[in-house]
C-alpha cells in the first residue's frame, strides 16, 4: 500500500494510443510469439514522488480468429511519468490498442527543501 502523507494529492490522467499495426502491418497484427508495444507517458506536472499508476484497456481491436492474450502494466514509474506497457504472446493478433491511465500521488509543496 501506498502512504500518502502530503495535504497536497494530485490526480492526472490520459488516455493513449498505444499502436494501429493494422494500418502498417505491425508485429501485433501480423507477427507471433512474445511482442511488446512500450510508449512512454509524460505526467503534466511532477509529483513529489513516484505516484500510484493505473492502467487499464479503453480500446481493443483484435482478430477474433484466435484466443486474446495480452497484459498491460505500467512501469518505471518516476515523478515525471512512467512507461506504459502492452504484452501479447503466441498467435493473439491486436490490430489497434488504446489505453487508459490514472495517477495518484503527493505533489510537491512549497516548503519542501531541496539541499542538492
Amino acid at each position: 500500500m501506498k502512504t500518502l502523507s502530503n495535504h497536497l494529492i494530485g490526480v492526472d490522467q490520459g488516455d493513449v494510443v498505444m499502436f494501429a499495426d493494422f494500418e502498417n502491418g505491425g508485429p501485433m497484427w501480423t507477427g507471433s510469439g512474445p511482442r511488446e508495444s512500450r510508449k512512454r507517458i509524460a505526467f503534466s506536472s511532477a509529483f513529489r514522488a513516484p505516484p500510484a499508476v493505473h492502467v487499464s484497456i479503453s480500446l481493443w481491436d483484435v482478430a477474433a480468429s484466435s484466443a486474446l492474450r495480452a497484459e498491460v502494466v505500467a512501469e518505471n514509474v518516476t515523478e515525471d511519468g512512467f512507461d506504459a506497457v502492452y504484452r501479447s504472446w503466441l498467435d493473439s493478433r491486436t490490430a489497434r490498442i488504446r489505453i487508459a491511465w490514472m495517477a495518484i500521488g503527493e505533489l510537491p509543496h512549497e516548503d519542501d527543501w531541496k539541499l542538492y
